[in-house]
């Protein structure tokens, strides 16, 4: 499976959004989640509601039917991830890099 198609399963409709999740994203970055996300709230500013937002909890079980996810992937999230749009993704590498 090429790079492309492996980004291309990473993408999910939520609020009828294309979003990709802050664990994957931080996976991409080889970075921990929680470095990215320590990353996002230090440049709070620069992530308004249309670059991202967190996951309620129907949201979250609608992603994890999304993907027919076991339970063991939701072991370790301490809370429900942050979903960044294309223009959040566009930030991210700005504040990582």
């Amino acid at each position: 499976m090429n790079n492309i198609e492996i980004i291309r399963q990473k993408i999910y409709t939520i609020r009828g959004q294309q979003v990709m999740l802050d664990r994957d994203l931080a996976q991409m970055y080889g970075v921990e989640t929680r470095v990215l996300n320590q990353a996002v709230k230090r440049n709070q500013e620069r992530f308004p509601e249309d670059f991202m937002f967190q996951l309620t909890d129907d949201e979250l079980e609608d992603w994890k039917s999304q993907i027919v996810m076991s339970n063991a992937i939701k072991m370790g999230m301490r809370r429900n991830p942050y979903a960044f749009t294309e223009l959040g993704v566009a930030m991210l590498s700005s504040v990582l890099l």
